[in-house]
Parts: C-alpha cells; structure tokens; sequence
C-alpha cells in the first residue's frame, strides 16, 4: 500500500469517526453521567487513581502544577516511539526530534516552560538518570533506561518537582517514569511494527502472574530503521526484567535490570544558509567515499581543514552545490550501551510509618564517532575517525520516610551517589583506501593513533529533603519544607601527560532550598493551589560541558567566581471540574539567577573546547491551561495551550565590564512564545483512533535574537481495531496502522544540536522528519 492511498484511508477514517461520535452521544450520555458521579470524591486525593478513559490527570491535590498520563496514552502513538511524544499535549511542554520516534539522542530536546533538558531533573522509579542531554556524563536517556512498552505512567511537574526528587539539575521542573508492573496473570503480550525508511521493530515480553506473592516479566525488544534522508542506519536491542515480591502484608521488594544496546547513524546539522541552498533533505555523504575524500583533499589543498597532504591531483574547487569542507562529512554515529538495575525494599512499620530503602546500579560504555576532515589518518588521506568515548559507572543509595502523625504528613528523603566518569578523545585510523574506509562509524574503535585528553571525572553527590504537609482542615492543606545537597566534583589525568582542558575540584552546595504551597478544595472538583520553590543546579564534570569544558587557565580564572544556577518559582493555579470536564489554568513567574552559558568555539563538530561565561540573570512569566472533555463515555478531547515570555535580564559584559553583548530583553533561545496542542481520541474497545495537532511558533536560536526558525504545525493520526474475545489467545489482538507529520509539513526539527552562539547564522539545526507510516500488529494482555 503506497503513502497516497494509506493517506486517504487515514482521512476516510477521521471522517467515519466524526459520522460516528454525534450519534453514539445520545446512547452513551447515561454512562458519561455515571462516570462522573464515580469521579466525585475519588479526587479529592493526590492518590487518587485516573477513572476508565481518563487520559490526562491534572494532579488534584497537589500544592504544585502537576501532571500525569498513563500506559494507555504512550500506547496510542506509533509503537516504539519515546515518552516525549505522548507528553507533548501537556501544559508547557516543548518537544523536538529528528526522526518519527522522537529517539534519535543527537536530535532529542525537551522543554518545560523554556527550559531546557540539561536544567530538568528525571528519574526511572525513583532511579536518577541525570539531565539526559547528549552525551549523558550523569545517567542515561529514558529511551535507554526501558522499553516505551514497560513505561506505566509518567508525571510531569512543570515548575519545580517533589523535595524529594533525586536530581541535582531540576532547576525548571521533572519529568518521573515508572515502570508497569507484572500482571497478576500467566501471559504474553508483543507487537510488530514495520513501516517507512525500511523500519522494523518486535517487542514481547512474558509475565509470570502471581506466583504466590511474587510475580515477574522479562521483556525485549528491537528496533532496525534506515534514516529517512542519506545512508544509515538506527539500530537498538534491550531487554528488561522485574520483579515484584510481597514478603508479608508490610513488606515489598521490587528489582529490575534493564540492558540497551543503541548504535545510531547521525544526520547532517545545517544552518539557515544551508537549508535556502542545499534543502532540508540534504545529508552526509554515507554511501560515497570517494566523493568524501575528495572533499577532504580539496579542503587540504585550499587550507580551510589545516591538514598537509602531499600533491595530488584533486585541485581546490568543490564540486557543486558544496561550498565547504563542512557542508558533508562521510559519516557520524553514536553508540551506547549501558545495564541499569535498582532493588528496593518498602516496609510498613506500625499503621502510621513507611520506610523505603533502594540501591541501584548504572554502567555504560559509549562511542560518538565522526570521519573527520580536519585530521589526517598514517598513511596520507586527510580523514580520521575521531571518537569521543564514554565509561560510566554510578551507584547509589535512596532512603525515605513516609509518617502519618495525626493531621501532618512528615517525608524524609536521603540520596547518595559516586559517579565515577570517564571521557576520552581520540583519533584513529580510517585506511588508506581511496574507494572504501576500513571501518564503520557504527563500530567501536580500539588503538588510537592519537589521544588528545583522557580524563577521570567523580563526582560525589549527598541530599536530604524535610518536608511536613498539614491537613488543616478537609479543604485546606500547607506544606513546607527543604532540601540541602552536596555535589563535590574533581577532574585527574589518566594520560601520562596531562591533555589540554582543566583539571581540579570544585564544588556546589546549598544546604537550605525551601518549598512551599498551599491547596484550598472549592467543592465539585475545583481547587485553588500555590506554591513557592527554590532550586539549584549543581556543576557537572565532564571534558564537554560544565567548569572543566575549558582551558586550565580559564578554569583558574573562574573558579572562585561562578556560582551554581539557581531559580525562585511561583505558581498560583486554578484546577477545575470532574467527571467529562477537567482542567487546569496556572500562572507563574521564575527568577533565574547565575545562568552559566557555555559559548561554542566554531563548528561545534570540530570539538574546540567551548568558553564557560556567566550570561546573567532570566525571567519567565507565563500561563497555561489544560482541557480534557469526554462528551461521550468512548471519545476524548484534549488540549493545552501555554505562553510565556522568557526573556535575559542582562547584557554580556567582560571583566573591565564593556558590554560584550546586548541581549537584555531578549528572548531565550529554543523558548518558543507559544505551544498548543490538541488531540481527538476514541475507543469504543474495539475500534480507536487518535489524532493529534502540535504547534509551536518561533524559536530562536541566538542569543541577539537575530536569527530563528518558523513556527509549524505537526499533525500525527492513529487508526486500530482490536478483537474482544473470552478466548485469551485472542482477546486483545489488534492492528493499527500510525503516520506521523501526516500532512508532510517541511520544518526545522531541534535546534541547538551544536550550541548556540550570539549571532549569525550557525550549523545547529536538525530537518524534522517527513510524512511517515507504520503498520502496528499488537497482542495486549
């Protein structure tokens, strides 16, 4: 079946289901009218469980703006794809990625009211993963860290999360994953999907059942997909395992272990300049090595690379359309793979005492690979592979208490961590074939011909959290409390020599960041809520990003002079409704102080160690509001839309104090002004279908505001039907077929893939991927 008549089955469809919802109303108004008085009540707690078809749960009961979706959300989008993409009809929530399953790490970027990924705090049950940016020195990306399938729910907390969280970098809010767990039945449940760029992922998993008090899954899955655009491949394996033991009517131990294995082809970053002349399809040169050492030659022979080679033949003129030795490189890729596992043990002690003890593990080992130009290989060709190349190994402690005492609520949070890092670049050998490479970028090296810094980094992180929630009547409830941490970090050599960039230690500390907030309940679902919160990120060590991603000179200089970023957050919010009619409205303002830029040093390919400067103070002002409308039993209305204004409260200036750059007042950059979203779903059990609308306008990506990408309107559409059966072989056996950017909408996906710089145009932005199909066949328990 090609895209054109795939494309008219999606919108016949659409058509059917706006025929079929009026006149399924009137037969399903009596079931709307019991839903919504069994709603009444089972709200008025911050435990309370999202109703049959609740899609979005607005955190009722919560002092903070709140917000939570279920398995059932991540399931209707095309199987495989990342959390992100199902988070995207929140309030304040800003997605991007290059590819249709929103995975590709190179291209992942996720705000929360302009803030972005590296200044949020994210968590897998209760496991750190650090700020999930590239080349992750702290954790590892959620896409990593399980199975999408295995993701039970997921709550986003826009402004600032839980006291408790166990993040070091939740300046702007959190964003906590949680496993599902075994079912209590014997079973097996999978899918296959297959669809365009020659994608095809399996995914099964057997659940034990109850055997006794315990109960278990082991899941995997894998996905193989050609890039839509060039020559490559994005390639991943994992496996995860739980389990789940009830020793006594007090007691529960929970573990898992959960493996990837992620090799990625890069896509080609492109500037403005770029895209008017070259097109977004445009790409690396992957399936033509000879045309990329002829570029690398002639990038010799003109002197923009700085590599000699000895005469040849190949002249200094590109051929047309290229202009640079950086319009198309051969090849990039990423690779990762890491073994996560966490075991826990919650004990009931007395009626009113919870106690909560888990350990965990993380190790990983990863390659960013790059067939350089500006590097020649022994042996005469101008080319290289460089690698940046990545050892974590973390492991932690997380303790809590949970204690009942009457009218208060008192919780006590401890986190220790020892991340130990290392980070490496090195050159190696590319052949010296001119018609073939000996290797592939998808392929971890060994023997390097050239180390330019190898260097250790620990990093020692300790936190503890107070907080008490007051129940001062059935209506009214304060809660306040603090959180104090330690993060002491330190960078040594481990080449005899020690390389280029800073070494030393450094530390951030604040033993007092205070939170509070207050909840009054209205009656009929309406609660008023407001909250304040202080927060700080903590340095990072790595050679690529935080105080040691610089020179030993710079380093010294700054020291004793940078301070960690920190934000003070207010919220005032209105939640409203129950039954078929639910929602939010929250406004909010945050102060960000001590904002630490890291300014990039040309092409950021190129990995010149960036400059670390104090850009001043932000703020943020902005409102949102979320809807969520069940008119009939089986179709569901959900929309969002959030504003804000987020802008520099500074110029740039040097030590003597000379303006360097006038960005007061200034939007930041990726923070788009506004972000929408709506989305129609149905499901009457056995036919569903879904389709979304996401929009986001401009975003700019220099700090002078002088440059910036378009805003666009993405639309994604899901159609299914599932067999409801007393068989169990059958029962819950579905297909559905999925597109993403139905109508092929041609737009700038990320931007910032190599930083941002203070003006002019840069090669930091990532094409979005075209129109997409797949074709799902689904087996659920």
């Amino acid at each position: 079946m090609n895209s054109t008549t795939l494309r008219i089955a999606f919108l016949s469809s659409a058509a059917m289901i706006g025929i079929a919802v009026p006149s399924h109303a009137f037969a399903a108004e009596a079931e709307v009218e019991a839903a919504a008085q069994t709603v009444v009540g089972a709200t008025d707690s911050a435990e309370a469980p999202a109703e049959a078809g609740e899609i979005v749960v607005y955190g009722k009961g919560e002092v903070r703006q709140v917000t939570e979706i279920a398995a059932d959300d991540i399931q209707l989008t095309t199987a495989g794809s990342s959390p992100f993409i199902a988070l995207r009809k929140l309030p304040g929530v800003n997605f991007q990625s290059a590819d249709p399953f929103g995975t590709y790490e190179w291209s992942t970027r996720i705000t929360l009211r302009g803030f972005n990924q590296n200044q949020l705090g994210f968590t897998l049950d209760g496991v750190p993963l650090g700020d999930m940016s590239y080349g992750n020195t702290n954790g590892l990306h959620i896409s990593r860290a399980i199975i999408a399938d295995n993701i039970g729910s997921t709550r986003v907390s826009q402004g600032a999360g839980s006291l408790g969280t166990a993040s070091t970098s939740n300046l702007g809010g959190t964003i906590e994953f949680f496993s599902r767990d075994p079912q209590d039945e014997l079973g097996i449940a999978g899918n296959v999907t297959y669809g365009d760029s020659d994608t095809l992922r399996v995914y099964g998993t057997l659940d034990t059942g109850d055997l006794g008090g315990f109960k278990a899954y082991i899941s995997a899955s894998h996905i193989d997909a050609e890039k839509w655009k060039g020559a490559g491949t994005q390639r991943a394996t994992q496996v995860n395992a739980k389990l789940v033991a009830d020793f006594s009517p007090s007691t529960t131990f929970t573990a898992f272990v959960n493996f990837s294995d992620r090799k990625e082809s890069d896509y080609q970053d492109l500037s403005l300049e770029m895209i008017d002349r070259l097109g977004l399809d445009w790409d690396n040169v992957s399936d033509n090595w000879p045309l990329a050492v002829q570029l690398a030659f002639i990038g010799a022979n003109r002197g923009d690379t700085g590599v000699v080679v000895a005469s040849n033949t190949f002249g200094t003129t590109y051929p047309a359309p290229i202009r640079t030795v950086d319009d198309a490189y051969y090849d990039a890729a990423g690779l990762r793979r890491d073994w996560l596992a966490s075991a826990r043990i919650d004990q009931m002690v007395g009626d009113n005492v919870t106690l909560g003890l888990q350990g965990y593990y993380h190790t990983n080992k990863g390659q960013g690979s790059w067939i350089t130009p500006y590097r020649a290989s022994p042996g005469g060709l101008p080319l290289s592979f460089r690698t940046t190349e990545y050892e974590i190994e973390r492991i932690g402690v997380l303790g809590d208490l949970v204690a009942e005492l009457g009218a208060h609520t008192v919780r006590v949070n401890l986190w220790y961590e020892n991340n130990d890092f290392e980070q490496a670049r090195r050159f190696y050998t590319i052949g010296t074939s001119l018609t073939e490479p000996s290797t592939s970028a998808l392929t971890y090296q060994s023997n390097p011909f050239f180390t330019q810094w190898n260097n250790a980094y620990n990093t020692t992180t300790f936190q503890y959290a107070v907080q008490d929630q007051w129940d001062v009547s059935d209506a009214l409830t304060v809660t306040a409390g603090f959180k104090g941490q330690s993060v002491k970090l330190e960078a040594t050599p481990i080449n005899p020599v020690p390389g280029p960039l800073a070494l030393g230690e450094i530390k951030s500390e604040d033993f007092f960041l205070p939170q509070v907030g207050v909840l009054y309940k209205l009656g009929g679902g309406n609660e008023i809520f407001a909250s304040f919160t202080q927060n700080q990120r903590a340095f990072t060590a790595a050679a690529t990003t935080g105080p040691f991603a610089t020179s030993a000179a710079g380093f010294a200089a700054l020291r004793d002079q940078i301070e960690p970023e920190q934000t003070d957050t207010f919220e005032l919010g209105f939640r409203f409704g129950e039954g078929a009619l639910t929602g939010v409205i929250a406004g909010y303002l945050v102060n960000f102080s001590n904002r630490l830029l890291a300014v990039p040093q040309g092409p950021g390919i190129v990995g010149n160690a960036p400059l670390l400067s104090n850009v001043g103070d932000v703020r943020s002002i902005g409102a949102e509001i979320g809807v969520q409308w069940q008119p009939v039993a089986d179709f569901t209305i959900t929309g969002s839309y959030a504003y804000n204004d987020n802008t520099y409260q500074n110029d740039v200036v040097n030590q003597a104090g000379t303006v360097v750059q006038a960005i007061d007042g200034k939007t930041v950059v990726d923070s788009p002004e506004s972000i929408a979203n709506l989305e129609l779903a149905y499901d009457n059990g056995s036919f569903y279908a879904r389709g979304n609308a996401n929009y986001t306008s401009q975003r700019f990506f220099t700090f002078s505001n002088d440059q910036s990408v378009d805003g666009r309107v993405l639309v994604d559409a899901l159609i299914g039907f599932r067999l409801q059966s007393d068989n169990r072989l059958l029962d819950g056996l579905a297909i559905e077929g999925t597109v993403t950017n139905l109508f092929d909408e041609e737009y700038v996906g990320t931007i910032g893939s190599n930083g941002f710089g203070f003006a002019g145009d840069n090669q930091t932005l990532l094409a979005g991927a075209p129109q997409q199909f797949f074709v799902t066949l689904r087996k659920d328990f």
